[in-house]
């Protein structure tokens, strides 16, 4: 039996592990979960799966949720309360699954707690990657990819030595806006950006889609999980999103791992590592899916994916910087407050602006996001 917490319950990944744990009721046991604002779909989930513990990031919802609950499940709020769901004592795993640098604190808690991590929040490794796994070293605590790049790879590795590995193939489906030119990036709105063709995702994952910072963190995340020098990552444009990543060994042998765009498949290979569960989710047909097409990334055009190299090639705290400017700028374009291309614009920019040095801690990190909202209000686009 898994004794489960996730962090994000209310977001896709969340709610699609949960999926899994209505298929597999008698092997999974949601003991915390944990939201942002809609508390409608926690009370839901608590009805559904009696989790002993629900923290709600609104403190105000929190009030709310609670006054409207019948069981006896806690209501705890705020990011302590995301601490106290990462490290609950009736779990045995963490999913990760929150979106931005808010998981950070919490994934750390939940490690010095010794849960197990199924980690689908990129931005804690990104920002905190030699903190966090050395952190994992020291507590003996596992971390398991969730997103389905680093899933693959991960997958690719069993049974191999990660000693041999020449290099990483990194595979992105382009997003929304694969082949277009700058004249035509200059006119598109939020809506076109969050129209991915083959994944549904957060807004936020899905705007980093677009702009290929996503390929960027991802990059960044891998550097950290696989130990594997940022050069020897390659980043290909795959539009059908079949191959989700592959390894390239010293001897010329390269394995991918292949499936249809689901993330359940990696979810549920995190949740039961290091055993394959037999489920109803449906094989990929090959007869059907016809031609794999492999494509450069154009980095003239989105400029995110040169960013994500030059800043973990930088290193320090150039990543920290990165992945909180793209924060920002995510948002301010969400909210219609810049344009498309300005993210890039505006990410370039506060990154020329940052002198890099090391980062000792977890207090450096949040320094850093402060550091980065205050450089973004003294820039003009």
């Amino acid at each position: 039996m898994i004794n489960l917490s996730i962090l994000g319950s209310t977001g896709s990944i969340g709610t699609q592990a949960l999926e899994i744990a209505k298929i597999f009721k008698n092997r999974i046991n949601i003991t915390a979960i944990s939201g942002n604002q809609n508390i409608d779909l926690l009370e839901e989930q608590i009805e559904r799966f009696k989790p002993k513990l629900c923290a709600v990031m609104d403190v105000e919802k929190s009030k709310i949720l609670k006054s409207r609950i019948s069981s006896k499940t806690k209501i705890v709020s705020g990011l302590k309360g995301l601490v106290e769901v990462a490290s609950y004592e009736n779990s045995d795993t963490t999913l990760t699954a929150v979106s931005g640098m808010v998981g950070l604190i919490p994934t750390a808690s939940a490690i010095k707690a010794k849960k197990r991590i199924a980690l689908a929040n990129k931005e804690t490794l990104v920002a905190g990657g030699s903190l966090i796994t050395k952190m994992a070293e020291k507590y003996e605590v596992e971390i398991i990819p969730v997103d389905s790049e680093h899933s693959a790879i991960f997958q690719c590795l069993q049974g191999n030595n990660s000693k041999n590995i020449e290099k990483i193939i990194l595979t992105a489906s382009g997003g929304p806006f694969l082949n277009r030119d700058l004249k035509y990036l200059k006119k598109v709105g939020v809506d076109e950006a969050l129209n991915h063709p083959n994944w549904s995702m957060g807004k936020k994952i899905t705007v980093d889609s677009a702009t290929l910072m996503n390929k960027g963190l991802e990059m960044i995340e891998a550097y950290w999980l696989f130990n594997v020098d940022y050069n020897n990552i390659e980043v290909v444009v795959h539009p059908e999103s079949i191959i989700h990543s592959g390894v390239e060994f010293i001897d010329k042998s390269v394995i991918a791992q292949m499936g249809l765009p689901d993330m359940k498949l990696p979810i549920q290979y995190a949740l039961f590592y290091p055993n394959r569960i037999k489920n109803n989710l449906k094989s990929l047909n090959l007869f059907d899916t016809g031609q794999l097409n492999f494509l450069r990334p154009d980095t003239d055009i989105f400029k995110c994916l040169d960013l994500a190299y030059y800043a973990v090639k930088v290193g320090g705290s150039m990543p920290a910087v990165l992945n909180a400017a793209n924060e920002i700028a995510v948002d301010k374009f969400l909210k219609k407050e810049i344009k498309f291309l300005d993210i890039s614009n505006l990410i370039e920019k506060v990154l020329a602006k940052h002198q890099p040095y090391a980062i000792d801690d977890i207090e450096a990190i949040i320094n850093i996001q402060k550091w980065t909202d205050q450089k973004v209000k003294e820039i003009s686009l």
